[in-house]
């Protein structure tokens, strides 16, 4: 991971592992949100006298999955199988965890947790190539994410290796044909939800499918796209990416931040055919970029 300053001359950032774990800490839990798409629910958690033990972080995703987060300074050996140990501790606490949700986010929150999809998120100063490896073996959702500081007032995040807990999804082959218009159909519709589901799954690797009973959402370290339920003649997928950076096509794309709806992100993409989904590729592919 490099940073260059352009003013005059490019000039390298020198990088920094902080002088102490805390201080990844403190910068990570007060832009949780921001930086891994997870809501901060408590710092320095305990598991009580049997477990013996403290969680890092705590937090609640984008899609209402449980998510720990561990940090080391540097390189340790012992992150994930650390990580790992709170996230079954967690497990076997559902009641004390949607406890603190309703404390801290409301009944609602609590009452949408999605045990189904637990996560661990290892931010450190670096990886082994086991610990690499590790991961991809292992059956739960695991993201490794390598820091850096630059400077006084810059942080970088890398994902070094994610595991969806799941089984791979293989690539899809491409659609190709000339496009057809939409019938009223629902199967039809349901064809092209689909067909976006599929190019969405095929932008690359690591990316994680979590179903919701609102939306289906498509995620790396965080959601970079969602899919509502196909409706009578179109398909809304959402993207995370900012609107006022779009040149905004009437009756295709639409602004939507601020406005509720289900699923994450600002962009809204509006599908009636084929044609809609070739050309709304390169706006899914520049929010997977941006996750």
């Amino acid at each position: 991971m490099r940073l260059y300053s352009s003013e005059g001359h490019l000039t390298e950032i020198p990088s920094r592992l902080a002088e102490v774990e805390a201080d990844v800490q403190d910068v990570v839990e007060a832009n949780m949100e921001a930086l891994l798409g997870v809501r901060f629910l408590a710092s320095e958690y305990s598991t009580g006298p049997v477990h013996a033990g403290r969680i890092d972080s705590l937090g609640l995703d984008e899609n209402g999955a449980p998510v720990v987060v561990e940090y080391k300074r540097g390189t340790d050996p012992g992150v994930i199988n650390q990580g790992l140990f709170y996230l079954s501790w967690l497990m076997d606490h559902r009641g004390e965890f949607e406890y603190l949700v309703r404390d801290r986010l409301g009944t609602t929150a609590a009452a949408q947790v999605l045990w189904s999809g637990p996560r661990l998120i290892c931010v450190a100063g670096d990886y082994t190539r086991y610990d690499v490896h590790a991961v991809r073996e292992h059956r739960r959702s695991i993201d490794l994410v390598r820091y850096r500081f630059f400077g006084r007032d810059l942080i970088g995040l890398e994902t070094v290796a994610a595991a969806t807990g799941r089984p791979a999804q293989g690539r899809p082959k491409r659609r190709t044909g000339p496009a057809r218009p939409v019938c009223a159909g629902r199967e039809r519709i349901a064809e092209l939800a689909a067909a976006a589901d599929e190019v969405l799954l095929g932008l690359g690797d690591g990316i994680t499918k979590v179903q919701r009973k609102q939306y289906c959402a498509y995620q790396r370290l965080r959601n970079f796209a969602s899919i509502c339920p196909p409706q009578r003649a179109k398909v809304h997928v959402y993207l995370s990416l900012d609107p006022t950076e779009i040149d905004l096509v009437p009756d295709f794309t639409r602004n939507v931040r601020g406005l509720g709806h289900h699923g994450t992100g600002d962009l809204e993409v509006r599908l009636r055919t084929e044609r809609d989904l070739e050309r709304a590729q390169d706006l899914f592919r520049a929010s997977y970029a941006a996750a």
